[in-house]
């Protein structure tokens, strides 16, 4: 999962949203950071691990070209963000620009987020990455600036045209797959380690 499902999964589980986000940036073991992100990062784990795990997943990914299967697991993630947004109103009773919001919000207040997610939340926030992943531009957007970041960008070469050439496949694996990691994050949030709470 990517940026806005990772918060839609926080806020439904009714944990922290910004312990959840910093998930991807917090490395090594949860007990060394802050005690306010340990719930967040568990649960970002967990929802990672069941994601790269699933066979529905693992289906999909195995649907994209050679040249891409490196690339996969990150488009597949940046696409369901993408059809996260597009049919926000069928997963969140909030409207997406106020969920954004808050989101952001959440951001701003939290005092210890790891320092690289820091710098990308300004970003995010500056260039309304959750709004933009509603249209198809958004999602290519965010596509190419994945590629600009990684040490092989050229693992990346034609992503947009093979993701958009199976748009029926991945919008399928994510509405199958989608409602039952919400049903897991609620689960999962009480069922968290007494050590992370």
């Amino acid at each position: 999962m990517n940026f806005l499902a990772h918060l839609h999964l926080a806020d439904i589980s009714r944990t922290s949203l910004a312990a959840n986000l910093a998930g991807d940036f917090a490395k090594g073991s949860i007990d060394n950071h802050p005690k306010a992100l340990q719930q967040g990062i568990w649960l970002h784990r967990e929802i990672d691990k069941l994601t790269d795990s699933h066979e529905l997943i693992r289906e999909l990914k195995s649907l994209f070209p050679s040249a891409l299967q490196r690339a996969a697991p990150i488009l597949i993630d940046l696409s369901f963000d993408y059809y996260l947004a597009k049919y926000w109103d069928e997963y969140h009773h909030q409207p997406l620009e106020e969920f954004a919001q808050k989101a952001y919000q959440a951001l701003e207040q939290c005092e210890t987020l790891p320092e690289a997610l820091v710098d990308v939340s300004k970003r995010i926030q500056r260039e309304n990455w959750l709004i933009a992943y509603q249209h198809r531009k958004g999602l290519n957007q965010a596509i190419e600036s994945v590629s600009r970041r990684v040490s092989k960008p050229e693992i990346f070469n034609g992503a947009t045209t093979t993701v958009k050439k199976l748009d029926i496949e991945i919008e399928t694996a994510f509405r199958t797959f989608y409602p039952q990691l919400m049903a897991y994050s609620k689960i999962w949030s009480r069922k968290t380690p007494a050590q992370y709470l």
